[in-house]
């Protein structure tokens, strides 16, 4: 296993900001670690980098202890923190070449640097001052940094925030190479991005998991409500929607734009289509909106007291 937590928690006074949590990640694995604000999160993976010391319970990565190896997990840590600290008066080729030199990179520090300013896709910047990069590089030169060591495991807090679209595909696509060979623990707000990223999730509320599963199984563990826009050539009516099998919901976006609610985008479509030949027009346009791990991880965080963890599935 590449990280184990067992039975930690952290206190704050008569606060638990994480309470008796047990979980392992291995090689290979992307995981998101998911919950709202105050969840546990943040905390969890500052007990992971050594940033903090729980009050209870052990953690190990790659073998190493966390509170008395932390020396041994730095180096096999590669951590990019929500809030990205950087040293904003440097240039971006010389705030990494710093970083080697802390990482004791030795004769290959030129040659890394380069290696990772091209894998993030920092080449035009590099001379600029960090300071003068909009938001979306400066969490470029964060990921580069933290991979610049080679680490085994990567903890990635927000690692995407700020980034336009295309810079989303491409940090995406490096993550994705990355987790073939590392371990990767993922924290993000975006649903879509743990569902196109992470192969299994670890939900978080109020200090303790309630959930830890494959995307498969979790998207499978509650009632989703799929939602299918389309916008006909033609007028149609509503009540030949509303006859599809499974729709729960139809609402009227104008005579010839509708949303459709219903258990299933395929069926749905289906008959969509159907109904577009019966009518004798075409369809302009179809939008799909099934957001399944949304729905899982509202179910999971209500406001209600959370439930105890829950058995890992392996």
């Amino acid at each position: 296993m590449s990280v184990i937590v067992d039975h930690i928690s952290k206190i704050y006074g008569e606060q638990k900001a994480v309470d008796d949590i047990s979980f392992q990640v291995n090689k290979g694995e992307i995981v998101g670690f998911l919950g709202p604000n105050g969840a546990g999160k943040s905390t969890t993976m500052k007990i992971l980098t050594c940033f903090l010391p729980q009050t209870f319970g052990q953690a190990s990565v790659c073998g190493h202890d966390v509170v008395n190896e932390t020396m041994e997990v730095r180096r096999k840590v590669g951590y990019l923190p929500e809030q990205n600290p950087l040293y904003l008066d440097m240039y971006v080729k010389e705030y990494l070449l710093f970083m080697a030199s802390l990482r004791k990179l030795g004769p290959g520090s030129q040659k890394r640097v380069e290696s990772m300013i091209e894998r993030t896709g920092l080449t035009q910047e590099r001379k600029k001052k960090i300071g003068q990069l909009s938001k979306g590089y400066r969490q470029r030169v964060g990921l580069a940094q933290a991979m610049l060591h080679e680490p085994e495991v990567l903890i990635l807090d927000e690692p995407t925030s700020g980034l336009d679209p295309n810079q989303l595909v491409e940090i995406r696509s490096l993550i994705r190479q990355i987790g073939k060979d590392k371990t990767v623990i993922l924290s993000s707000h975006i649903m879509q991005e743990v569902e196109a990223l992470c192969s299994r999730a670890i939900i978080i509320n109020k200090g303790k998991i309630v959930a830890d599963d494959s995307m498969a199984k979790l998207q499978g563990s509650v009632s989703v409500s799929a939602k299918l826009t389309v916008e006909f050539r033609d007028p149609v009516h509503s009540d030949l929607l509303r006859k599809i099998e499974g729709v729960s919901q139809v609402e009227n976006l104008g005579e010839k734009k509708f949303a459709i609610h219903g258990s299933s985008i395929d069926k749905t479509k289906e008959q969509v289509f159907a109904i577009a030949v019966e009518a004798k027009t075409i369809i302009l346009s179809m939008q799909e909106d099934e957001q399944k791990l949304e729905s899982v991880f509202r179910e999971l965080t209500k406001s209600a007291p959370a439930k105890s963890q829950k058995a890992n599935s392996k």
